[in-house]
């Protein structure tokens, strides 16, 4: 700036001191883009995946080859496909199906367990057994899923061919019939006891660890009957191997061909329903609920799934909501614990 005036040189270091300004402006601005763009790159990284995002464990209160299990099993992988995550059925049998449900009670609340249960894990058994280790409000409801009745079988020595045969032997033989079921306080061990009390006859309870354990000792006769589940009867039925003299709606049903409702048996007054329905643990956020709830919506409507359920004797029976689900257990669990105080079940 040699041989410029006073006011030329003022003048040239404010235009250097302007670019220098603009300078640290842009490179500030850059700074603060890189801070912000990690800052939310950090911020989506907190965030939790998508639910789900690892394999679902699916519990059932009963052994393999029973109902329970062959309802699980056939639900699974439509299941797995509708939550793009492995669906993965575990069976922790025993004490009338409530290991699974105290286990599911007692899983993280993250929908990563599912149970599936009857009436007797959620109504039942904390009748019976004021000391269990959970109770149904440690349950949420996601949806009810299937719907079958109960159906009566005898072992084909017995020479019984219907419901009132059955009734004149137990009034002969007080006590003298044995009745095998899934367990103490298990729907079958319920609908005896109501049979029993509806036609006032008396028979001995002789309880399994499962629904095919129970079917098998009346196949091979060492009990006389079985208020069973239709696909652990029906195929012992279908073989000649038991003979099914009716089932416990009032009404007879395509489920269970040929063999007559209880109205139709002479029975009128005796009707029992039994579902499965699948619970998650209490406090499990809504939206995973819903987003299971859904996932069940669209599995349970295959029509391959209502095929293979209606070949074992039961239907597709699918909540409206959650919350149907919720207010339809609180009239069931009415039903459930009115039978076992006027039937007088205890455990043993």
């Amino acid at each position: 700036m040699q041989g410029s005036s006073p006011v030329e040189q003022f003048s040239q270091r404010m235009d250097d001191q302007v670019k220098n300004f603009r300078q640290l402006i842009a490179t500030g601005t850059i700074v603060l883009s890189a801070l912000s763009a990690l800052s939310a790159a950090q911020s989506a990284l907190a965030q939790p995946a998508a639910y789900p995002n690892k394999p679902i464990r699916f519990l059932v209160g009963f052994a393999p080859a029973g109902a329970a299990d062959y309802v699980a099993r056939v639900i699974s992988e439509p299941l797995a496909k509708a939550l793009g995550q492995p669906v993965i059925v575990e069976n922790r049998a025993g004490a009338g199906s409530s290991i699974a449900a105290d286990l599911a009670a007692k899983a993280p609340a993250d929908g990563y367990t599912i149970l599936l249960a009857s009436p007797s894990s959620i109504s039942v058994n904390p009748a019976l057994n004021p000391k269990l280790n959970y109770s149904a409000r440690d349950l949420a409801p996601v949806s009810k899923v299937t719907s079958s009745p109960l159906v009566i079988a005898v072992n084909t020595s017995t020479g019984i061919q219907s419901i009132q045969d059955l009734i004149r032997q137990a009034q002969a033989s007080p006590g003298k019939l044995n009745f095998a079921t899934s367990g103490n306080g298990s729907a079958p061990h319920l609908a005896a006891a109501l049979f029993m009390q509806t036609a006032g006859v008396d028979m001995m309870h002789i309880p399994f660890k499962g629904g095919s354990l129970a079917i098998q000792s009346v196949v091979s006769g060492d009990t006389q009957l079985t208020f069973g589940t239709p696909p652990s009867v029906l195929p012992m039925v279908q073989a000649g191997r038991l003979k099914a003299i009716g089932v416990s709606w009032q009404n007879s049903t395509d489920l269970v061909p040929g063999v007559p409702g209880m109205k139709e048996a002479g029975l009128p007054d005796y009707s029992l329903d039994f579902w499965y329905g699948i619970f998650v643990p209490a406090g499990t956020p809504p939206d995973i609920i819903q987003k299971l709830y859904q996932a069940i919506q669209t599995a349970m409507s295959l029509p391959g799934v209502k095929t293979a359920l209606a070949r074992e004797g039961t239907d597709v029976s699918l909540s409206a909501s959650p919350a149907a689900f919720a207010e339809f257990l609180v009239q069931d669990e009415k039903f459930w614990v009115k039978l076992v105080k006027d039937a007088q079940v205890k455990i043993d």
